[in-house]
């Protein structure tokens, strides 16, 4: 049988599950806020989610809170070779190994919390060796960490190929932020900026989850920069940290916190001492933190 067959016959199963809204019914998963619970059953749209994390035939997917399993459907319907689903919430587990009943091999539920998974030991029990990108609609209060914690991969490029997750409408505005868009720009912006290229695809309104949240939700992809400019890491998040703690006072005086004399950091990293940190591009920051390396050994 090919590979092309065994998808079609574990796309007609898929097709014979039970409409979403039945499967919450049935196994009581009333979404629990305490978990940043909004469940989609929009198919049109879960379709259009696996669907921007581009070809999936070959590819190993990571889901990270795929409560009933609405994306889950989708990924495996657009040829995922596995879709690897995290979910700490029990009551949700029962649901998706229906799922898994009609795709044999191509579904595995890792029980637990997101923040504490080890993910590039995950893919390398679970995956091929193959491309693996990680496509969820992210529980809005573990979002942000999250993201974090991937793009702060020590090992670069990271186990993962593309990132494809649903963030706050805000928080993608901070993540795509650059000098020109001063408001939005922060630390997660410069984060994101040196080691990735990040870009907002669409919106999702709050009438499409159940229960509807109070904020406007955005799909965003971001993909690994193979080779970002060379910085140290807690370096970084040390120079953002202090720049962006005090952002309307110029750097001259928001780098004091950092223990030295900040106009020689500046000058060794070609940045005006008047400037601000959001006038700074992700270059100039990376400058600071190899200025100020060597005195932060």
């Amino acid at each position: 049988m090919t590979a092309f067959a065994e998808f079609a016959l574990d796309n007609s199963g898929l097709d014979n599950l039970p409409p979403l809204r039945d499967v919450v019914a049935r196994h009581d998963l009333a979404p629990k806020k305490a978990l940043g619970q909004n469940f989609l059953f929009d198919l049109n749209l879960t379709g259009k989610i696996a669907r921007s994390g581009g070809q999936l035939k070959g590819v190993t997917v990571i889901e990270v809170g795929p409560g009933p399993g609405g994306l889950t459907r989708a990924l495996l319907s657009e040829g995922a070779r596995k879709v690897i689903a995290i979910e700490r919430d029990e009551r949700c587990l029962a649901a998706l190994a229906e799922i898994s009943a009609v795709c044999p091999g191509r579904l595995h539920v890792e029980a637990g919390d997101a923040l504490e998974v080890d993910y590039a030991a995950l893919a390398r029990l679970h995956g091929d060796g193959g491309p693996l990108r990680i496509i969820a609609n992210l529980p809005y209060n573990i979002a942000t960490p999250l993201l974090t914690k991937w793009i702060e991969n020590p090992h670069w490029p990271p186990f993962w190929e593309r990132l494809v997750l649903m963030f706050q409408r805000e928080v993608a505005e901070r993540i795509v932020a650059t000098p020109r868009e001063r408001a939005d720009y922060g630390r997660l912006g410069v984060l994101c900026g040196w080691r990735t290229q990040a870009r907002i695809l669409f919106d999702v309104p709050a009438a499409a989850f159940t229960p509807p949240p109070k904020v406007t939700s955005s799909i965003i992809e971001i993909i690994p920069r193979a080779a970002p400019l060379p910085c140290d890491m807690a370096v970084l998040t040390r120079v953002t940290h202090a720049a962006f703690g005090q952002r309307r006072k110029m750097l001259r005086q928001s780098l004091k916190s950092l223990g030295c004399d900040p106009l020689p950091l500046l000058q060794a990293a070609g940045l005006p001492e008047t400037a601000r940190a959001e006038e700074i591009e992700v270059a100039g920051f990376v400058a600071l933190a190899q200025a100020l390396r060597p005195l932060a050994r």
